[in-house]
Formats: C-alpha cells, structure tokens, sequence
C-alpha cells in the first residue's frame, strides 16, 4: 500500500493534499474497510483518520499512512497542520452536499477544492491494476465459475428463479467468497429480456432461456460473468440469437487490446448484431471495468473515446433482448494486453440445452 499512497503524493497538483472520504478508494489505498474514514495524503505523508471502532484494527493492518483516531472534523484539521497543508482537494463525484459543507466550514483558513481534479487522479491510478489485483480478480471468478457449475446441475422445470439465484449465492458464499459483487441476476423465459431483471417467484420452464449474471468478491476485488442456457428445448430464432452474442463477443474479444478506443471495441460486437438485424436490441455498452468496485473506469461504450491500455480489466457483454420473449447475453472479463487481451473466464459459452 506504500507504493500507492506515494503515487497519489506524487501525482497532487503543486502544494495541494488530498482528503479522500470514499470508501472503495479509502480501502484501494489502504486495503482497510471502515464505515468511516478518511485519508489526508500530500507530498509530506499521509495519515488515515478512523474513530475508535476500528483503531487498533487499522494500527495493525495499514503500511504506508500513520493512524490517528477521529474525534471530529477538527482532527482532520489538525492533520491538516500537522501535514503542512495549504491547499486541500476532495472528490467531487462521490462527496455529498452535506459532507462538503460540513468539511468546507471545518477547514476554515485552507482553501478547499471539490473539482474533478482528485477524481481523475485517482481513476488513472485505480484503472491500471498490478499482479496482485489481478489475482484477487482471478480467485473471485474462479469461485463464481465454480458456483455456475454446481448449478447447472441443479437446474430443473419447476425451479424458481429466486431458487436458483440463491443457490448461486449460497455456493459462492460458502465457497471462498468474501461477499457478492452484486445482487444476483437469474430470470427465465420472458423475464431473460430485462438486461437486469431482478429474480422472482416465476418457475422455469421448457424452451426457456436462462440468463444468469453474478460474480463474487474476493480479498475486496470483484468478479462478473454471465452466461444464458436453455432448458428443454430451444426454437431456431432462439438459437439465431444466441449464435448472434456468441459471434459478437468473440469478434471483441478478438479485437480488444492496447490503444484502441472503447467505442471501436464497442463497434466490433455491435456491427455483428446490427447485420444480423437485432441492432436495436442491443440495448447496453459492451461493457465497463472491474476492480474494488464492480462497475469502474473505463466505461466501454459507443459513447467512450477513452483508450484501452495494458493491464486494465473490462468485461466484454453484448446482449440482445427481444421484449416479452427471451434475451440472450454472455459476458466474459479480459486483462488488456500490448497485442490483444488475456481472457480470465474459463466458463464455456456453447449453448447449453439442459
């Protein structure tokens, strides 16, 4: 955590701290969770302020940034004097109204910034991963790779969705994951057509599509996978539109790697969907970045000019969803390499006729 901490040092504007109050990136810079906390970094050290519920917990985990017990905003302040600050940045993005105006009053004497300034630095430093986030991000899909497995041996006319959906979270839970990345995706039948449709007491049935999408949480790091089957039987259009994903995500997965642009990568699974006539029902970006959180920096979209580069993390998602009758969507995560990208999902993706 030194070696994060001091990138951020070093990348502050000129005589600028920053008092960062955002959980994921307390933890991303710390690799502590508290409901509470903030971390004051300038070029002169870095102190994380927590009260004392977690204390000693964080005196004993944090290497990089000395510990000091919150009273109130003023020990913020006093940090703030300690540390020789001047100038102080906060994230614009995630820093309530109430917070800021709290925190502006508090710090009476500096002058306080909320801009994107601390944001982007801190998103240019978080999108990058290192070996060790990478591997967190492997065990956690492996575990969710694990739990689709299981269930797809489960799976069964008559079975609920909420059923399914929570021996998904049951297997991964009880299996080495920390939390859920998020709540679990798992809708049959028509219900497959709402990209994220919330579980419910529908029963499957024969010739329905199953969409399942999930992940788990491991060492704080996020997992994303989806994957669609059938049960029973499937009818030729079904079958169209699943050749149709399929052919699209591998086209991307094809295409994605270092310098090109997000809207490219995006274009090279759409243009595969438009010319098969279901344009309009690829309804989402192809997909987005992974890390503490599970949706994070770069946005992979028809709308992002942002550049892949080396080492980040995206999922590649195409769907398509036809209203009332069934969706389709398969999703895998990829490490951007220099010369393509590395897949980190083992899943298969053959359609699946249970």
């Amino acid at each position: 955590m030194k070696k994060r901490i001091s990138a951020l040092a070093q990348n502050l504007p000129e005589n600028c701290t920053a008092v960062i109050e955002n959980v994921d990136n307390r933890f991303y810079f710390t690799d502590f969770h508290s409901s509470l906390g903030y971390l004051v970094v300038n070029k002169n050290g870095a102190i994380f302020l927590t009260d004392s519920r977690y204390v000693e917990a964080a005196t004993n985990h944090i290497n990089g940034a000395e510990v000091v017990e919150f009273f109130s905003h003023a020990t913020i302040k006093d940090v703030l004097a300690k540390l020789g600050a001047t100038k102080v940045i906060m994230q614009s993005e995630t820093t309530t109204v109430a917070s800021a105006t709290a925190l502006t009053k508090a710090f009476d004497g500096y002058e306080v910034v909320f801009d994107d300034t601390l944001d982007k630095i801190i998103a240019s430093l978080r999108v990058i991963k290192d070996e060790g986030e990478v591997d967190y991000i492997i065990k956690a899909q492996r575990i969710a790779e694990d739990a689709l497995t299981h269930v797809l041996g489960l799976i069964k006319v008559g079975m609920t969705e909420k059923e399914l959906a929570l021996a998904l979270d049951f297997y991964m839970l009880s299996h080495g994951a920390d939390a859920l990345s998020f709540d679990t995706i798992a809708v049959s039948g028509k219900n497959s057509s709402l990209p994220h449709g919330v579980p419910s007491d529908k029963r499957i049935e024969n010739g329905d599509f199953i969409t399942m999408d999930f992940g788990a949480v491991y060492k704080g790091y996020h997992s994303d996978m989806t994957r669609t089957v059938a049960v029973g039987n499937v009818c030729d259009e079904q079958k169209k539109v699943y050749e149709t994903v399929l052919e699209a995500q591998l086209r991307a997965l094809d295409g994605v790697r270092e310098g090109i642009r997000c809207c490219d990568a995006d274009a090279l699974a759409r243009n595969v969907i438009t010319q098969a006539g279901y344009g309009d029902f690829f309804r989402h970006g192809l997909g987005h970045g992974v890390g503490v959180e599970i949706h994070e920096a770069p946005t992979v979209s028809s709308k992002s000019d942002a550049v892949l580069k080396k080492n980040m993390i995206v999922t590649v998602e195409p769907g398509i969803y036809l209203p009332n009758r069934f969706g389709v969507r398969i999703e895998d995560m990829v490490c951007v390499t220099e010369n393509g990208c590395k897949n980190l999902t083992n899943a298969p993706k053959e359609l699946i006729i249970l």
